[in-house]
């Protein structure tokens, strides 16, 4: 039999294509389960039992955690990424690490198929199939929920038929939990008039007495929390530990999908947006008026390269090799307040900070120039626009 490596999550859409690959299409299948983070050790055994349950040959479970921070988190902190000054990319940017580590687990074993479960009317369809394709357009790619297009019911038939006889009640809301935050999608989101309620939300408000912390960064990454000295990782899950008993980090993302129609969904990510928000704050002390305005447009191309499936064009590496400079100078620490649903960067304290104090104090003394000097100096600056106005002066 030829073998097929299969995306797996354990959700009724990839638990449909284990029997489906195997008994229709006549496949071995393979599974693979990529934790990126959110996912605990008890969840990946549970996701792997079922695997097996379904008929996998073998189930994979790989941890990239890691390698997603390095390799994409990272860069979405020092570019301070928000997509339409929103959304942290907390589910999108996955994908393409999921998909490339699938694609490495296939070429191991000599797979002539991946496969996945995603639907025709999503992007995650997209980050997938490039992937694919990209890297390895030998292999044939198959997306069983895509090509049937079955109903819920249809899967859960189909199942129940091959002798799975699990329990699929449907939730409410579709929650997708990572490690750089969660989305929440649901009947709501659907609609651009409506709401998700409170309690549709993974996080709910335990604390109510506002609590300060600090952030501390190191050449742009976030090295320790309240002090204490922790991989990013680490930091990131600790954060938001703290920051969901506040429930903040809510909010919902509208944007142009990369099948061109618009998508609405809600999220919640407190660590990001902390992270991002301190992470700005610091930059705006410690670099020059030219490299803040350069970041933003080069990491807003960034952010759109990664949430449109376009993570492996070279172009992205180029940015990343220019927001990596940038960090040399963007260490100290950042003291944040929290509070229900809601948080506020305070102040920070750098090194390199470029407020220094021996220049002067805005609004209030010189020391470096002279009242003339400005004099001088409004009267240069100011003769472009004398002449034009000049010129024109009759139109």
């Amino acid at each position: 039999m030829e073998k097929v490596v299969l995306a797996f999550s354990g959700g009724l859409d990839t638990s449909f294509c284990v029997p489906y690959l195997k008994n229709e299409r006549g496949l071995e299948v393979h599974t693979v389960f990529v934790n990126t983070g959110g996912f605990s050790t008890a969840e990946e055994e549970k996701i792997k039992e079922r695997a097996v349950l379904l008929g996998a040959a073998s189930h994979t479970t790989i941890n990239a955690e890691n390698e997603y921070y390095t390799k994409g988190i990272k860069y979405l902190i020092f570019g301070n990424i928000l997509k339409n000054a929103t959304y942290p990319l907390s589910v999108s940017s996955e994908r393409i690490f999921q998909a490339l580590e699938v694609l490495k687990h296939a070429q191991k074993i000599n797979a002539a198929y991946v496969a996945h479960g995603s639907t025709g009317a999503g992007n995650d369809q997209v980050r997938f199939d490039l992937a694919f394709e990209v890297m390895s357009p030998e292999i044939t790619v198959i997306a069983p929920i895509r090509e049937l297009a079955l109903s819920r019911q249809q899967e859960i038939d189909y199942l129940a038929k091959n002798g799975c006889n699990l329990s699929w009640n449907k939730a409410k809301y579709s929650i997708n939990q990572g490690l750089w935050g969660t989305s929440v999608g649901g009947a709501e989101t659907l609609q651009s008039h409506t709401y998700l309620p409170d309690e549709a939300y993974p996080s709910q408000v335990k604390k109510t007495t506002p609590e300060k912390i600090s952030i501390e960064f190191y050449k742009g990454e976030p090295a320790a929390l309240n002090g204490e000295k922790m991989p990013p990782t680490t930091l990131i899950r600790q954060l938001n530990a703290i920051a969901s008993q506040f429930a903040i980090g809510r909010d919902t993302h509208v944007g142009d999908t990369i099948i061109g129609i618009k998508g609405r969904v809600a999220f919640e990510a407190a660590a990001p947006m902390i992270i991002i928000k301190s992470h700005h704050l610091l930059e705006k002390h410690t670099l020059t008026k030219g490299q803040l305005y350069w970041k933003d447009q080069l990491a807003g191309w960034y952010g759109q390269l990664m949430h449109e499936a376009q993570y492996l064009d070279p172009l992205a590496r180029n940015i990343e090799t220019f927001l990596e400079d940038t960090q040399k100078f963007v260490s100290g620490t950042v003291e944040i307040a929290l509070r229900p649903y809601h948080f506020s960067v305070l102040g920070c304290a750098s090194p390199y900070d470029l407020m220094n104090t021996k220049f002067g104090a805005y609004g209030e003394e010189n020391k470096s120039f002279t009242g003339a000097d400005v004099i001088g100096f409004t009267k240069v600056l100011a003769n472009p626009l004398k002449i034009y106005y000049s010129v024109h002066e009759n139109d």
